[in-house]
């Protein structure tokens, strides 16, 4: 299975100077757990609801002044929607990542691969394999 069978596709994300309120607010209206931060073309980060709480609240800064950039996490790994799922789980296993930004063949980022996802695929595609097997004709 293809990382493509089982991504959402497409994302909401924000630049690095979109202020902190409007990223808890797309957390909230998209109900996600991850914004990604893009500037000139390119990702060059990521803002969960935990780096809001632990970079922004926790470390007693004035939330209002505070953007994306100021919270953010860099160095994002990312995957592209023809590589295999099985070896992306690996990866996210091993970095252990809950959400991993998928990119096309020219680099755009086309959807985000959660561990819900795959959870999902995954039992869809053992349900197709089990209705297949018990419906198959007996010889």
């Amino acid at each position: 299975m293809r990382v493509k069978e089982a991504m959402h596709e497409g994302c909401t994300w924000c630049s690095p100077d979109t202020p902190l309120s409007e990223v808890a607010k797309i957390l909230r209206d998209e109900d996600i757990g991850a914004v990604p931060v893009g500037e000139n073309d390119r990702l060059i980060g990521m803002v969960t609801d935990r780096d809001i709480a632990c970079r922004g609240v926790v470390q007693g800064k004035d939330t209002s002044s505070l953007t994306a950039r100021d919270v953010m996490t860099e160095g994002i790994e990312w995957c592209s929607e023809d590589d295999d799922l099985n070896a992306v789980m690996q990866k996210m296993e091993q970095q252990q990542l809950r959400r991993m930004p998928v990119m096309n063949r020219e680099k755009r980022m086309v959807g985000i691969l959660s561990l819900g996802d795959i959870a999902h695929a995954v039992v869809l595609k053992q349900c197709g394999e089990f209705a297949s097997a018990v419906s198959a004709h007996h010889h």
